[in-house]
């Protein structure tokens, strides 16, 4: 009996992963569901190998580094051709567009200044909110647009940030070359407002009326946006706040009443040619920053009401990729896959090779799916599976010939990856659902 009741309980566990896979999360925001990497869905290995050896469909969108989101069977994305932005909502099962909207817009944001062969086209990703179906998205050259995804995209309002308010191309650092990549930073949500790294005179964040486009706030701090891909909400002392890499380092700024705006911590953090790329991480009241350049490390903060402590600093950097934070294990990819000990950061095991761009994802199966390099997928186990060394369980090369800066997203079986010449790709990691009634065998 007990053998039997044993075998039960692993083929529930194996139906439930299996669930999880095919009703997964929807990735609706920059990072994920959570914004931060980790996803409760399996990563879909079995005994038999990854499903994902083959594209169920791939399509281009035009030109930019801006990363897919995921809403049901619904993928917005945004593509650069022919002097406009377009902004796509695709069928996630086919990859065929049901709608799209443009508006005009440079290839380069107009104070734009450096390494235009390594990118072009819009860098952030858009922002979805589940409470009205409105799509949030914001262009190179400070375009910020309100769409309805319930018709087809109807603009709801716009702004435009250089035109609204005062801002300056992004300062030369030390002996490097002058950068500038106009915005990159993905819009957040909070409550009733939209909330976007300006890097205005006015105020480095900026805070609208989701709805109505109207200004409700802007933070105390001030100076340029970093060159980075998104915010992150976090509880300090019980008190809302939101965190992001500037052009100075870390800043983190309250969103509660009546002090919206006001700066909690700051941390100095300027890196060569304003590359403060990879998203600060979120545990706790714990933050990690990064960057390669002349910084070459990873630094955790312990931050409070009274500002930022720091913990500890190695010299384990990522130029691009953001740190995850799970079962006080760290993981990113930028050159090689790394696993560091979140107490200590010392480092537990690297491996693999995937250049420059790289962004990851934790499954509940405890595997991390990289996307990396110039179009390389791979399955690596996570210090739960494999404490001391990197074992990766499977790969697939040459998905694309370009940098693959956008980041990789997984919904509900599904996996999107995309290059910045706006190739995208969409690997199942489980067999679809059966549509309509299971045929079931005579008696």
């Amino acid at each position: 009996m007990k053998e039997f009741l044993a075998g039960l309980a692993v083929v529930f566990c194996d139906l439930m992963l299996s669930t999880a896979a095919i009703c997964g999360d929807d990735w609706p925001h920059w990072r994920g569901p959570d914004r931060n990497d980790i996803i409760d869905e399996s990563s879909g290995w079995t005994a038999d190998g990854w499903r994902s050896s083959e594209a169920a469909w791939k399509q281009n969108v035009g030109e930019g580094s801006t990363s897919p989101i995921v809403v049901g069977d619904r993928v917005f994305v945004m593509g650069w051709r022919d002097e406009q932005d377009f902004v796509c909502c695709l069928d996630a099962k086919t990859g065929k567009e049901d709608w799209s909207v443009s508006y005009k817009c440079p290839r380069y944001g107009r104070l734009a200044m450096g390494d235009e062969g390594l990118y072009s086209g819009p860098t952030s990703t858009p922002e979805y909110d589940e409470a009205t179906a409105f799509l949030y998205t914001l262009s190179c050259d400070g375009d910020l647009n309100c769409w309805d995804t319930n018709q087809r995209g109807h603009r709801v309002w716009s702004i435009n940030l250089y035109d609204t308010y005062t801002i300056h191309r992004r300062p030369k650092v030390g002996r490097s070359a002058q950068r500038d990549y106009g915005y990159t930073t993905a819009p957040l949500v909070h409550g009733d407002w939209v909330i976007v790294e300006a890097g205005a005179d006015e105020g480095t964040f900026l805070a609208w009326d989701k709805k109505t486009g109207l200004q409700i706030w802007q933070s105390e701090a001030k100076g340029s946006a970093g060159h980075t891909g998104g915010m992150m909400p976090m509880m300090v002392d019980d008190v809302s706040c939101i965190a992001a890499m500037t052009f100075q380092g870390l800043l983190v700024t309250r969103l509660d009443a009546g002090h919206e705006g006001r700066t909690v911590a700051q941390y100095e953090w300027i890196t060569d040619f304003a590359n403060n790329i990879a998203t600060p991480t979120v545990h706790e009241n714990y933050v990690l920053i990064t960057s390669a350049y002349n910084h070459q490390a990873i630094c955790k903060l312990e931050i409070t009401l009274q500002g930022a402590r720091k913990i500890w600093e190695q010299p384990f950097p990522s130029k691009v990729c953001s740190p995850i934070i799970h079962n006080r294990h760290i993981y990113f990819a930028w050159q090689r896959m790394r696993c560091l000990d979140f107490e200590t950061g010392e480092q537990k095991w690297e491996g693999g090779t995937f250049s420059d761009p790289g962004s990851c994802i934790v499954t509940t199966d405890n595997r991390i799916i990289v996307w990396g390099g110039r179009g390389r997928l791979a399955l690596v186990d996570t210090a739960d599976r494999s404490p001391t060394a990197y074992n990766e369980v499977d790969s697939i090369d040459n998905v694309f010939s370009t940098d693959v800066w956008p980041h990789v997203a997984l919904s509900n079986g599904r996996l999107f990856c995309k290059d910045r010449d706006g190739n995208i790709a969409c690997f199942e990691t489980v067999d679809p659902p059966v549509s309509g009634p299971v045929k079931k065998d005579a008696p």
